[in-house]
């Protein structure tokens, strides 16, 4: 296949552009690099650095090439900061996403996997979110997912749109080769506060709130794989090449661990105890968000490579150590 991804210089998207190569596919890389990490494109794609609200580079791309099918992951992805600035948001997320798809369109490239989120679900509060558990998101972060989610399936009926859109739970750990992981600056992510915490680049680990309705008080969520997601991506693109079709599909494990737990696992990993604090709930978090992901396993006979909390750890572990 040939793969037009942007994105490709953040987290998820060069994992999946490895993930693509690995499996012997071409990847183009769009990229603005405004968030992104030149050095997580594998060297294997080629890289344009331009946005993707940028409508006449867009077509002249497409139209010296013939992508087989369009990647969307660029986009912007603080919750925190998307509470604070969410005009911001509804341009980079919806109205750029917006040009970018419309552009595909009408250089006739009308096969799309939309990269979502399980905050479309909001306080849904569940140990078993389904693709049809009803979608209230809370904040501006999962608000701009779900206009997008709403806008390619509109479209989808107008101009013939074939497209695949992958919920993501907790996305978590990094390439096992050691080349991508997450590379943020006063990230939130809880197991890259904990990586930060283990390799003394951060004092200390703060829990938001360990008085929730659960085993012991702290948030439970369902932690995936990075790689995991990445392949979840090239068996989607695989499909939607083949068929016509229009679906949606949860990514997660269907499991879930407590920030307690992982604060544990990691602990067992470094053999040494890790400076904890309680402090406050963060607003609209919820007690517990776990994945139903039969539909997809159901679909693909999906079976994950990595559903472990001591190789995720450690994955994110090694690649935090290795980027010091």
């Amino acid at each position: 296949m040939n793969i037009l991804l942007t994105g490709g210089a953040g987290y998820i998207g060069s994992h999946t552009a490895l993930s693509l190569i690995d499996n012997g596919h071409s990847v183009t890389v769009i990229d603005n690099l405004i968030t992104g990490s030149k050095t997580l494109i594998p060297s294997e794609a080629k890289h344009y650095n331009f946005d993707i609200a940028d409508e006449s580079l867009i077509k002249k791309i497409l139209k010296e090439n013939k992508f087989d099918i369009a990647m969307h992951f660029a986009g912007l992805t603080r919750v925190d900061e998307s509470v604070k600035y969410p005009e911001k948001y509804q341009l980079h997320n919806f109205e750029k996403s917006k040009i970018f798809f419309s552009s595909c369109i009408k250089n006739n490239l009308k096969k799309i996997i939309f990269s979502s989120s399980a905050g479309v679900y909001g306080n849904s509060n569940s140990t078993n979110l389904t693709e049809d558990s009803e979608l209230k998101p809370i904040n501006p972060y999962a608000d701009s997912k779900y206009k997008i989610e709403n806008y390619l399936i509109e479209i989808s009926k107008k101009d013939k749109v074939d497209y695949t859109i992958l919920r993501y739970f907790n996305v978590a750990g990094a390439d096992k080769s050691k080349r991508s992981g997450l590379i943020a600056r006063s990230s939130t992510n809880l197991i890259k506060v904990i990586c930060e915490v283990a390799t003394k680049k951060r004092e200390k680990i703060i829990i938001n709130g360990d008085d929730y309705e659960t085993k012991d008080g702290t948030a439970i969520r369902d932690f995936i794989h990075v790689t995991d997601i990445a392949d979840m991506h090239v068996l989607a693109a695989d499909n939607l090449l083949k068929k016509t079709t229009t679906n949606i599909f949860n990514c997660g494990y269907g499991s879930g661990y407590s920030v307690k737990e992982v604060i544990t696992e990691m602990e067992k990993i470094i053999k040494n105890k890790l400076q904890v604090e309680i402090g406050p709930r963060r607003p609209n978090d919820i007690a517990v968000s776990i994945a139903n992901s039969d539909k997809f396993k159901k679909e693909f006979n999906w079976k994950p490579r990595f559903n472990n909390l001591n190789i995720i750890l450690s994955s994110a572990l090694n690649w935090e150590r290795n980027n010091s």
